[in-house]
């Protein structure tokens, strides 16, 4: 039977802004250091982040909040988490893309497994046109996207949309996302799946392509 790897986009396929904020400072003429905030590497640092772990808060509130700020710090008014991506990274968005992920796509699909992006704002967050120009989105197979469904992860909906589009029954399927929440619902729709771990991002790849029965690249052996 044929099998997929089902990855969320942000987080999981390309470095967080957490893990960029110099490029962005550089980007946009700020000074170095004026971005704090670090979400998972530091939750002391950034109380907005614990409000979403904790959940009163979505994952799109925060970013738009933040979109927002940053867009102050710029001097100017943004509303949309596409421009903020779009001006930290428009001028190369593959230099945001993990080399993880181009490593754990390129094995699975050499592999013979299929590919999927199961993405709550792929092109809210990022825009059609900035997403096209990233390389590795060349092996997918299908693109979920809720910027356009409208159905959100963990709405068991979202899963039983993108396994549609495959032609695959869950269990056929490794689902990959950085949000607990994400995770749980992948597995109460009958999907393998796992919480990516975005300081672990080469063990995380790891651990997906087992699953998978697929031998990890030596630029994801461990040590």
């Amino acid at each position: 039977m044929s099998q997929a790897l089902v990855l969320d986009f942000g987080g999981v396929v390309t470095r967080t802004l957490f893990e960029t904020h110099a490029v962005t400072e550089a980007a946009l003429g700020l000074a170095p250091g004026t971005l704090t905030w670090r979400g998972p590497f530091d939750p002391d640092s950034d109380p907005l982040w614990r409000e979403m772990q904790a959940g009163r808060i979505s994952e799109r509130d925060y970013w738009l909040t933040r979109t927002r700020e940053v867009g102050r710090l710029a001097g100017e008014d943004w509303t949309r988490m596409e421009t903020f991506v779009t001006r930290a990274r428009g001028a190369d968005p593959d230099a945001a893309i993990r080399p993880e992920a181009v490593a754990a796509i390129e094995a699975a699909k050499a592999a013979g497994c299929r590919l999927a992006i199961l993405s709550n704002e792929l092109d809210l967050f990022y825009g059609k046109a900035l997403r096209q120009r990233v390389d590795v989105l060349r092996h997918v197979d299908c693109i979920v996207d809720a910027t356009y469904t409208g159905i959100l992860k963990p709405d068991p909906r979202a899963y039983t949309l993108c396994l549609e589009r495959l032609g695959l029954p869950a269990a056929a399927c490794v689902f990959v996302d950085d949000q607990s929440r994400n995770v749980d619902g992948a597995r109460r729709a009958g999907m393998r799946a796992l919480q990516f771990d975005i300081t672990q991002p080469a063990a995380s790849y790891r651990r997906a392509l087992a699953l998978l029965g697929v031998p990890p690249p030596v630029s994801l052996a461990d040590g």
